[in-house]
């Protein structure tokens, strides 16, 4: 199943956390604006209903209210939201301007049969003493005619002949909400129109910066069998993706060093399969020429099982370099005393090296923790290898030597030294230094050696990468030195 674009889920991300940031942005300028109305609206309240009354306390009489009404109602003129009411002491309405609007329903329709509204009719107000100080705490809610939402202030007024009238100063908030309605709106849709933009912008954006990304795909595509040198090469690369092409690039690197080497190391083994299969192929065709004797085919069948032999172990050793290549390969990993082991394996090839005219001798003392067999072969291979190549009376040293954090094993011999050249190639597989592609000899060896396969100083390297150590040789006129570093484990 297709995955989903990484460009529409980080537009589409972008794009939420847009509308969180609108969301909350909107939200407290709302409140704020809110506010800010409400806070002017209880002050226009206020300071009516302060004016009102202090104009009142001026009159003489309740008949002073409708003699001065226009004076009163000058308060709240110019404002269609604004409302007043004034009340005699007999508590009946001497004076009114646009209050129809301020008052519910019923109390409309009272005023509407009866002429007059009572004071009793009024919403239920908490009414503030004459004498007490108007404040924003004293401003009350109500409903109006049709719901509308009203603020106002009921507030008594002491006349100058002691008798008390009441003023009511109102406000409709209607206007006021309307407003706010049409801002929350506008928010709205503002923030549905911004996140449409961010996501859009932020998709053209995302889609532009993952440019490289595409670009090292189109690279890596070019990437073939038969294009193995190829590398991803991407013009301006951002910093955050150097390190992704390298990493790249790099494996690409292996991955032809390592086809190049399974190229060469199938070349390698056809080749050299190919010989004693062409002696094979060849001593049989000489044979069948014309009737041979007895003696004849037995020698035939000999040097045949000999081939056969030499390509018994060239193929089991093909599959040990498999086998150990596989990060499942067990190891039996045990300690054991390293210079026992060699004189062991001295005397395993006492007559090989008795035919060779040659000496081995082993010194040193060590306890090392390994795969036992692994040693053993290993150790094999370099011996076989020595005795191939130290001239007649010569001696072959075998050497345990322990330090503080490592073992070392080191098989010397005398002989002609090794190239420098050399001395890294030759543990490649099929790699030999002597251009005939000399054999030793297959009659004296067992499993421990490899006769001239070229692969022998191959499975020593990797059987001591598969214990996390490693080899190395040395040469020079006095010897040739194979040491093999068992480091220890904390």
């Amino acid at each position: 199943m297709r995955g989903r674009s990484l460009a529409a889920t980080l537009a589409l991300a972008f794009g939420v956390t847009t509308l969180a940031v609108f969301v909350l942005v909107g939200s407290f300028l709302y409140l704020a604006l809110e506010k800010q109305i409400n806070a002017q609206d209880n002050l226009d309240i206020v300071l009516a209903a302060r004016h009102a009354r202090r104009l009142a306390q001026e009159l003489q009489s309740a008949q002073g209210i409708r003699e001065h009404g226009e004076r009163l109602t000058s308060i709240v003129l110019g404002n269609e939201a604004m409302s007043m009411e004034v009340f005699g002491p007999d508590g009946t309405r001497a004076l009114e301007h646009n209050i129809e609007e301020a008052l519910a329903a019923p109390d409309v329709a009272s005023s509407a049969t009866s002429g007059a509204a009572s004071l009793t009719a009024l919403p239920p107000l908490t009414r503030v003493a004459a004498t007490a100080r108007i404040t924003e705490a004293d401003i009350g809610d109500w409903r109006g005619r049709d719901g509308a939402p009203i603020r106002g202030i009921l507030t008594d007024a002491r006349l100058r002949n002691g008798d008390t009238a009441s003023v009511l100063v109102a406000r409709n908030m209607s206007d006021h909400w309307l407003l706010l309605d049409r801002y929350r709106d506008k928010l709205h849709m503002a923030g549905v129109a911004g996140v449409l933009l961010a996501m859009l912008l932020g998709y053209l954006l995302i889609r532009a910066a993952l440019r490289p990304l595409r670009d090292i795909t189109a690279s890596a595509s070019l990437v073939t069998v038969n294009r193995l040198n190829t590398r991803i090469t991407v013009a301006r690369v951002p910093s955050e993706l150097e390190a992704l092409v390298a990493s790249l690039n790099a494996m690409l690197e292996r991955v032809e060093q390592g086809f190049q080497r399974l190229s060469r190391f199938t070349a390698d083994l056809a080749h050299d399969m190919r010989t004693p299969l062409g002696n094979m192929r060849g001593a049989a065709e000489v044979a069948l020429a014309r009737p041979r004797s007895v003696d004849e085919y037995e020698s035939l069948l000999a040097s045949n099982l000999e081939e056969c032999d030499r390509l018994s172990r060239m193929i089991e050793n093909v599959l040990f370099l498999a086998r150990a290549e596989h990060p499942q390969f067990v190891k039996h990993m045990r300690e054991f005393d390293a210079a026992r082991e060699l004189t062991h394996i001295a005397d395993y090839f006492e007559g090989l090296a008795d035919d060779a005219n040659v000496r081995v001798r082993v010194s040193g003392a060590a306890r090392l923790t390994g795969d036992l067999e692994l040693f053993r072969r290993a150790v094999s291979n370099l011996l076989a290898n020595a005795i191939r190549y130290t001239p007649p009376g010569g001696e072959i040293g075998l050497n345990a030597n322990a330090s503080a954090d490592a073992v070392q094993i080191t098989v010397s011999n005398e002989g002609q030294p090794i190239a420098a050249e050399h001395l890294e190639r030759i543990f490649d597989r099929f790699y030999r230094v002597d251009p005939s592609r000399s054999s030793l000899p297959s009659s004296g060896l067992s499993q421990g050696a490899t006769g001239s396969t070229g692969l022998g100083l191959a499975i020593v390297r990797t059987i001591m990468e598969l214990h996390g150590g490693s080899v190395h040789a040395e040469s020079d006129a006095r010897s040739t030195r194979f040491v093999l570093t068992f480091r220890r484990r904390g």
